[in-house]
């Protein structure tokens, strides 16, 4: 599948860069540099970029090259990921758990479990845009807040950027330059929607791969602006894909939850089951049971 964000750009005016110089001509003579070819306006060849389409430019270029840095068409390919590591929530920046063992499926495009506890006994499963929480006691339809809490986080989340957004022609795209992502120098680009929903990414100066993304909403309750920053770390390559295995959330200012990534995999096979609230699925009998095949 070609990624229509890798399409080559126009080629550079050869004219210009000859600044008069021939050119062979298919009778074996030479044509002036400046002269036209046939079909194409000599206007045309000759106009210059605007300084809008070059930053339009300058912003898809730098987001191509966090792209590849993250392994290209490897990423943009994934099926699924899975991950297992640490998490840990905060109020007021402060920590407010001694830090939680959770294990975490995603199948792309809208399918995702994570599961809470040594014993793997709580489970968050959410599928399009209905969302349960499994426990001892059965499933529970999540609550509506914290449901769109959810929905707005994928919407804004890093691979729905990179993979849906960059690809939907109504998205404009700018390019802001240097900046800081938190104390990190980086390279700035913004991205608005035909929702004038923005986001920015901002890309490390060295490596191009994203270390942060913001975004802002205004809750319907009250419609006072929230901003909500995610910073991304510790990249490791697994199976050709730059992963990153530290993750922290910022809530206006504030750090609201942190998760530090102990494995990852992609692209393994996934049980149905797990993702069906309904099934009785159990996650350590299911990885018994597949040992032993």
């Amino acid at each position: 599948m070609r990624n229509p964000l890798f399409s080559a750009l126009p080629v550079a005016i050869v004219a210009v860069l000859l600044n008069g110089q021939s050119s062979p001509s298919p009778q074996g003579g030479t044509t002036p540099a400046s002269q036209s070819q046939p079909g194409q306006p000599s206007s045309a060849k000759n106009a210059p970029i605007s300084p809008e389409q070059e930053n339009i430019r300058k912003a898809r270029e730098l987001i191509e090259q966090g792209i590849e840095a993250l392994g290209g068409q490897a990423y943009l390919n994934l099926r699924n990921k899975q991950e297992q590591g640490r998490t840990y929530s905060f109020y007021h920046g402060r920590p407010s758990s001694n830090g939680v063992q959770y294990w975490r499926f995603i199948e792309y495009p809208d399918k995702e479990r994570i599961e809470l506890t040594p014993q793997r006994d709580i489970a968050q499963i959410f599928v399009g845009n209905k969302g349960y929480e499994v426990t001892y006691k059965g499933p529970r339809e999540i609550e509506k807040k914290d449901m769109d809490d959810y929905l707005r986080r994928k919407r804004f989340s890093l691979d729905t950027i990179l993979r849906t957004w960059v690809n939907d022609p109504t998205v404009a795209l700018f390019y802001d330059g240097g900046a800081l992502a938190g104390n990190l120098a980086a390279q700035k680009v913004t991205l608005i929607n035909s929702k004038n929903e923005a986001v920015s990414l901002f890309f490390d100066i060295d490596t191009r791969l994203p270390i942060m993304k913001s975004y802002s909403w205004r809750d319907p309750a009250d419609n006072e602006k929230n901003t909500e920053e995610e910073s991304y770390n510790g990249y490791r390559v697994v199976q050709g894909v730059n992963t990153y295995f530290g993750f922290t959330r910022y809530y206006n200012g504030d750090m609201q939850s942190e998760r530090f990534i102990n494995s990852a995999s992609y692209d393994q096979e996934l049980n149905p089951a797990m993702f069906d609230w309904n099934s009785g699925y159990n996650p350590i009998k299911a990885e018994e049971k597949k040992k032993k095949k």
